[in-house]
This record gives C-alpha cells, sequence and structure tokens, in this order.
C-alpha cells in the first residue's frame, strides 16, 4: 500500500470543499493519490484510490488482473479572479472532472504492444483526444448512466474504451470524475469523505 506523504495529506486536509470517494460498499483497501493546486497554493481538485494501486498497463497478463477505481474530486468554482488579482482563473464544469479522470486513466496506461520510444507520441495523441471528449459530453463517445452520491442518484457522463471506464457528474457543489479497470463502473456508489484517516491520512 503507498504510504502517504505528510505534504499530500495536508493538501486534502487544506482544501475547501469536501472531497468524495466511493461509498460504504466498497470494503477494500482505499488511499490518497494527488492534490492539484492554483497557482496560490490554494487546492483545486485531488483524487482517492480504491483498490488495487494502478501499474503501468504495459502487460496485458497484469493489466486484466487490476481491479481499481480512483475518484475524483473538483471544485467547483465560477470564473473568477486570481488571488493577486492580477488575472482570472477558468471556471472548473463537469468536462473538468471528466478530463482529469481521462487523462488520470491514461497516466496508467501503456498498451503492450507498443514500443517504448513510441510511447509519448502515443501519449500525447491520446491526451488530445481525451481532452477534445471531455468537452464534449454530449457527443456520441458518452453514454449516461445514473448512480448514488450521498444515496442520492446524481446523472453521469460515461464511457469506455479498451484502456478502462471514465465517468463525470455534478453535484453542484463539486464535480466528480472516476476512473477504473476490472471493477464495473455501474455497480458504484460515492459519497462524501467524512474520516481521511481511512484513505491513509
Amino acid at each position: 500500500m503507498k504510504t502517504t506523504s505528510r505534504v499530500e495529506a495536508d493538501g486534502f486536509l487544506r482544501a475547501p470543499f469536501a472531497w468524495y470517494g466511493l461509498d460504504e460498499a466498497f470494503t477494500g483497501p482505499r488511499r490518497l493519490m494527488q492534490v492539484g493546486t492554483a497557482a496560490d497554493g490554494t487546492v483545486q481538485h485531488g483524487s482517492m484510490g480504491h483498490g488495487d494501486e494502478p501499474s503501468i498497463k504495459s502487460e496485458a497478463g497484469s493489466a486484466e488482473k487490476e481491479r481499481f477505481a480512483v475518484v475524483v474530486t473538483v471544485a467547483a468554482n465560477p470564473v473568477r479572479r486570481t488571488g493577486d488579482g492580477t488575472g482570472v482563473l477558468d471556471a472548473t464544469t463537469v468536462s473538468s472532472a471528466a478530463w482529469l479522470a481521462g487523462s488520470g486513466l491514461l497516466a496508467h496506461t501503456w498498451p503492450a504492444s507498443l514500443d517504448h520510444a513510441l510511447r509519448d507520441h502515443w501519449l500525447d495523441q491520446q491526451t488530445e483526444t481525451a481532452f477534445e471528449l471531455a468537452d464534449d459530453l454530449d457527443g456520441p463517445a458518452w453514454t449516461t448512466l445514473s448512480l448514488p452520491v450521498d444515496g442520492v442518484p446524481v446523472p453521469f457522463h460515461y464511457r469506455e474504451s479498451e484502456l478502462g471506464w471514465v465517468l463525470a457528474g455534478s453535484t453542484g457543489e463539486v464535480h466528480i470524475g472516476a476512473y477504473g479497470r476490472g471493477m464495473s463502473a455501474y455497480g458504484l456508489g460515492f459519497s462524501q469523505v467524512k474520516d481521511l484517516g481511512a484513505y491513509g491520512a
């Protein structure tokens, strides 16, 4: 199990919004992953892992055995001024969560047939595709499904590929993204994290 550094744990504790993870129906291991911050140090988003710690998908056999889901929480922010008043920060949307989830899945993927020298080129192409897909949540690449968030059904945008699955939705207070392999997205539920200690904080 990955040990969370004090710096990482402090980032989760400093967030001005609630974190979300899989609900109590999931009984496997949980862990903090990483947080993303704005230039002024404000925590903007972060991810929490559930199940196996994802490895790079360099061998089809080992990747198929992995069972994991990573939940990404993104602060729901409108367009706003930076802390020093010199610029504007982009608004966050459900697309932001979809993009972070899609790029997170790519970070743990490396097709078995791919030469090492070509991975960066492949990753650039796939990252651009993930960005375009996240920007078109009403497009044909996505379907919709309803999953419980704190016990209340919430609509999510969902897509899957040979790499795994990605989904994204919104509670209004935060945007929730998730990605995974080996666990069915259709059986998931999300809930607000009341105790970061369950994730090793």
